[in-house]
């Protein structure tokens, strides 16, 4: 099987701007085509910003509302999958959310973050309730969690024993952690035996100060490709073959015993 080239755009885009923040995403899915990606990858709230604070239900959307329709034309016009990061309404619920919509324009999936962080995303927020969320790209089971989720252990290997090869990570990872940048992701990779695509937000936004450092962490626990501190487009190489020999290197599913694991739940 081919590999599966991806993309991963490490932008905080304009705050508060839906407009601008999808002619950006044009630009760079054109850019992640011409690289030969199948897959491009946006950081957390993506779409609107992450520093919104009050503005959060004006500009919360539903998962086929207006901006996911402009993502799918994207999608359709570059011939490859988007993921993105929005707020997403529901009722009367707000979600942090992540969309995975294929290159020919259909939604694939869309998930909830389960882990909320801080203050703000607390007061504005509902916390999702379905902790594994997959869909299939070009023979790869791909999975979806958003930045504080993937720093649970439980919630990586509950995506390995489901079969996901790689995780979708958008985060918006800020000072003072960039060791989960550097040394978390590249560890749950390894222990859970994916491939874990983590794609942070850069510089000062309101009152947050963003790390960069997105990443595409591999089984082997090494680093495919890793960005710097400024805006980027990265690209790597989603390796079937490697996710055979490595599983089957390393024991680690394999020499479970869920028995003894009762008390953690």
């Amino acid at each position: 099987m081919p590999s599966l080239r991806t993309a991963l755009l490490q932008s905080s885009g304009r705050t508060g701007s839906v407009d601008a923040n999808l002619a950006a995403l044009d630009e760079a899915a054109g850019r992640a085509a011409a690289a030969g990606a199948r897959l491009l990858v946006c950081p957390e709230l993506y779409l609107t910003g992450y520093a919104i604070g009050g503005a959060v239900p004006e500009l919360a959307e539903s998962a086929d509302g207006p901006s996911a329709r402009a993502v799918a034309d994207i999608c359709a016009r570059h011939g490859l999958a988007v993921h993105y990061g929005y707020p997403e309404r529901a009722g009367e619920a707000v979600f942090n959310a992540a969309q995975l919509i294929g290159p020919d324009g259909t939604a694939l999936a869309n998930y909830r973050k389960t882990h909320l962080f801080g203050g703000f995303e607390e007061e504005w927020f509902t916390p999702g309730d379905t902790p594994v969320v997959q869909a299939e790209l070009d023979g790869v089971r791909v999975g979806l969690l958003i930045c504080y989720d993937v720093e649970f252990p439980e919630n990586v290997r509950a995506h390995a024993l489901a079969g996901t090869d790689l995780l979708l990570v958008p985060t918006a990872l800020m000072h003072p952690f960039p060791f989960v940048a550097e040394a978390v992701v590249p560890v749950r990779a390894y222990e859970s035996q994916l491939y874990i695509a983590y794609v942070n937000r850069t510089g000062p936004e309101g009152g947050f100060d963003f790390t960069g450092l997105s990443c595409l962490a591999g089984p082997d626990g090494t680093v495919r490709a890793r960005a710097g501190r400024g805006e980027e487009l990265l690209v790597g190489e989603v390796d079937p073959g490697l996710l055979v020999t490595s599983r089957a290197a390393n024991p680690y599913l394999r020499d479970r015993v869920p028995g003894l694991y009762g008390s953690l739940v």
